[in-house]
């Protein structure tokens, strides 16, 4: 039998533990050469360590499993904040939404920029890794709202699965929650969870993504958490939203049950009629992330010069009407001079 001295783990797993980021990440940082093994530089992910004896530095600062607090944050992020320890470009980031951690935590998964809804913070590798990796299928819950009209066809093409360049994607399930004029709101549900998954099936079937928030991961939900706040809580609480023991191995079913109904998509078609353009028309394109921001500042310049016009005419019309009035106001006063009747 082997004593705790003689344990020895994957070096991933090892940085994962002590607090440093997730063990998927920590794999990078394995192959950048950021991670040193008794003062070894090591690039081979295969490598392990003996937690009791080994030195193990990341970025030149040493690890100390023992010394880390776990620390568990749920967060309810916004739209327009990165979902990153820090930016480059200087953009806010999920990190500066929370105060009072001494320990440093790391997201686990990723919201894209323009992403909301539910974020779960920790410096516990092991947990993050139970979240993110597919092998525990973990069901991770969105609403989706897309420009246009959503029919039969469309719906049909997301279920059976997209071809992309990162292959063959397929949500465990889609459907729609909510008809607006001229935008659909759709519920995914997705295993996986690989990375901007459900804008790579929009864009492959020509979909054009209005708002996107996670609502769910398992039994785990926000309904309660406003936007922008946070709660924090335990490993055991989480495990027990995720149904998962600590082995990561499902024990009790824990699914999320949105109130919001699922519509008949073929009644809906003749409800919105005629006038409702179809989602894959290509003229929302122009709302796709990368115009996003250059096509709403042009709506809203648009908007600005029209109020701009609209206030000139307004002007210029009540200026017409004063003249007017004056006009006939001072007519009325020469007739009563008498000025109108002299030969």
């Amino acid at each position: 039998m082997k004593s705790n001295q003689d344990v020895s783990i994957r070096l991933q797993k090892f940085i994962a533990d002590c607090g440093v980021t997730s063990r998927r990440k920590a794999e990078g940082y394995i192959l950048d050469g950021r991670v040193s093994v008794n003062s070894k530089v090591v690039t081979e992910l295969g490598t392990k360590v003996n937690p009791a004896t080994d030195l193990v530095m990341v970025d030149g600062v040493a690890l100390e499993p023992s010394a880390v607090d776990k620390v568990y944050v749920v967060l309810n992020k916004p739209r327009a904040y990165m979902t990153t320890l820090s930016d480059p470009e200087g953009r806010p980031t999920v990190m500066d939404l929370i105060y009072g951690v001494n320990q440093r935590i790391f997201p686990v998964g990723r919201l894209d920029y323009l992403s909301e809804g539910l974020l779960i913070l920790t410096n516990d590798g092991d947990l993050a890794n139970m979240i993110m990796h597919p092998k525990y299928e973990v069901e991770k819950v969105y609403e989706v709202k897309v420009f246009g009209h959503v029919n039969e066809g469309l719906l049909a093409k997301i279920k059976r699965g997209v071809m992309t360049e990162d292959g063959l994607m397929k949500p465990k399930s889609v459907r729609v929650i909510e008809q607006l004029p001229n935008k659909t709101w759709l519920e995914f549900r997705l295993n996986e969870g690989k990375n901007r998954e459900i804008r790579k099936i929009c864009d492959a079937v020509d979909l054009t993504v209005d708002k996107l928030r996670r609502v769910a991961i398992e039994g785990l939900n926000i309904q309660s958490l406003p936007v922008g706040q946070y709660m924090f809580t335990t490993r055991k609480e989480l495990l027990k939203a995720l149904g998962l023991n600590e082995h990561g191995e499902k024990v009790v079913l824990r699914k999320f049950v949105s109130a919001k109904k699922t519509l008949n998509v073929a009644k809906v078609s003749k409800i919105v009629g005629k006038t409702a353009r179809p989602a894959d028309d290509k003229r929302f394109q122009t709302f796709r992330k990368e115009n996003y921001y250059q096509t709403v500042a042009s709506i809203k310049d648009l908007k600005m010069r029209q109020a701009e016009e609209d206030a000139t005419k307004k002007a210029e019309l009540e200026a017409q009407e004063k003249a007017s009035r004056f006009a006939k106001t001072m007519k009325r006063s020469d007739s009563r001079k008498g000025y109108g009747n002299q030969n």
